[in-house]
């Protein structure tokens, strides 16, 4: 695995320039049309007597109504359209030794919501409402590796959720197998080491939501590595994989689980299902879109999709499309001499158990910048006002493309030094790399903001 880690220039299957060209060639030839329509005009989709946008088979997912009540926020009481989708579905990643070097099969898809069309997604991305037909299609290349799969060949198995504020308690099975057979591989697939799939996600909406998500339960601390591997990685690298393998720093896990258990027990958090014609609030429905008369948060608008390469290359479906950009940002800091993160405990109304940790900042900056300072979330002026040198990651990432309609969020990893604080406000925790880990073993504790800005960390 840390050969994988490393693996990036000329000792690859294929350079990082060949990867480029062949997304830049992909973008070409697949044909891709997605068009706004009236819900009315969605072929399969209907709204129902209360206003709820639904799929003709029942299944898939629906737009509904939610009503919200919480004990911690500015704003404790609200409600909002949002995605069901009670589906598992799978997120998987085929694995294969090259010369004693680990490489992952990579598919170039096309989502509707992308914002530059392709986009390096896992080797399976796949909804159960996909993988058993439900659109009449093919099934998805590579879907019987992980129907079939054996124990021995599992590297990560774990069922993780999506966003909170977007989803009402979504979850997805990431998985990724290795296999030792011959693998075909089709025209929208190639292998990549980790490293390539690292670099790449330090390009502007190169790397799906879905496929960060999945690498970034990868626990590079439980693999030893000899001398030379180290030598290749950078200083910054190196020292992430010592905060990888501490799954004691300054804080235990005991006193991370026991302050994590307190917030959630102490926590109040209930939602309602609402018609979507009966939502309160700033919400407005017309043929076109489900929308905020003040254009903030986001809107739910009806569209039509052609897609070339597609099991089914045409089909209809609503898009949720953000009002503004987001941030996302860890701030790092060295402490005893190990990088620990700065988590926030996050509690947002889609998540399975009330709160799930986040990075230290999320939130849409635009919503920010309408409201008084003392309003703002906690570092967020901080992490906007990073001085260059203190900045270690930074790009801008797409949310699921699936569901989302051209939604990016600035990433950023923020390092800061002696001057900053380890005293911190009662729902944010100082945890290393290995912490972060050791709670992404047991789903849904760390969120897929933080999942996806953990998986971006470079080690070359």
């Amino acid at each position: 695995m840390i050969q994988s880690l490393i693996h990036s220039k000329t000792d690859a299957l294929h350079s990082m320039q060949e990867l480029l060209d062949w997304i830049q060639r992909r973008n070409q030839e697949v044909e891709v049309l997605v068009e706004q329509i009236p819900f009315a005009e969605m072929k399969g989709w209907y709204a129902d007597a209360e206003g709820c946008l639904r799929h003709e088979s029942g299944r898939f997912f629906s737009i509904e109504g939610i009503h919200v009540r919480a004990d911690v926020g500015v704003i404790q009481e609200w409600e909002q359209p949002i995605i069901n989708q009670p589906e598992i579905g799978y997120l998987g990643i085929l694995t294969k030794e090259f010369d004693g070097v680990l490489y992952f099969l990579m598919q170039a898809k096309i989502e509707p919501g992308n914002v530059n069309c392709v986009q390096i997604s896992p080797t399976l991305q796949a909804t159960k409402s996909n993988y058993t037909q439900q659109h009449k299609g093919r099934k998805p290349l590579y879907l019987e590796y992980f129907l079939n799969v054996e124990p021995h060949q599992v590297l990560l198995d774990q069922l993780q959720s999506e966003q909170g504020a977007r989803f009402l308690r979504k979850r997805n099975r990431n998985i990724i197998i290795k296999v030792d057979k011959d693998v075909p591989v089709y025209e929208d697939f190639v292998w990549m080491t980790l490293a390539q799939i690292k670099e790449l996600m330090h390009h502007d909406n190169m790397v799906n939501m879905d496929t960060r998500t999945v690498l970034a339960g990868l626990d590079f601390g439980q693999y030893e590595a000899e001398l030379s591997s180290y030598k290749q990685m950078s200083s910054f690298g190196q020292a992430m994989v010592v905060s990888a393998r501490c799954r004691n720093g300054r804080w235990t896990m005991n006193e991370h689980l026991s302050w994590l258990t307190q917030l959630k027990a102490s926590a109040e958090l209930n939602v309602q299902y609402v018609p979507i014609k009966d939502i309160q609030g700033e919400w407005q429905v017309n043929e076109y879109e489900i929308s905020r008369t003040d254009k903030k948060f986001f809107r739910v608008i009806g569209t039509r999709v052609k897609i070339s390469n597609r099991e089914v290359t045409s089909w209809c479906q609503p898009l949720v499309q953000p009002m503004q950009q987001g941030i996302c940002a860890f701030i790092i800091k060295k402490i005893e001499s190990v990088y620990h993160f700065l988590v926030h405990a996050k509690m947002e109304c889609g998540n399975l158990d009330v709160y799930e940790l986040a990075p230290t900042v999320q939130c849409l900056t635009g919503n920010v910048l309408d409201v008084p300072k003392e309003q703002w979330p906690a570092y967020v002026e901080y992490v906007m006002n990073a001085k260059q040198e203190q900045i270690l990651y930074d790009a801008l990432q797409s949310e699921e493309g699936g569901r989302f309609y051209h939604e990016q969020n600035r990433n950023m990893i923020v390092e800061v030094g002696d001057e900053f604080p380890i005293n911190i406000p009662t729902d944010y925790h100082w945890m290393t790399l290995g912490q972060i880990h050791e709670f992404m073993r047991f789903n849904n504790y760390i969120n897929i903001q933080a999942r996806s800005l953990i998986a971006a960390i470079k080690y070359v």
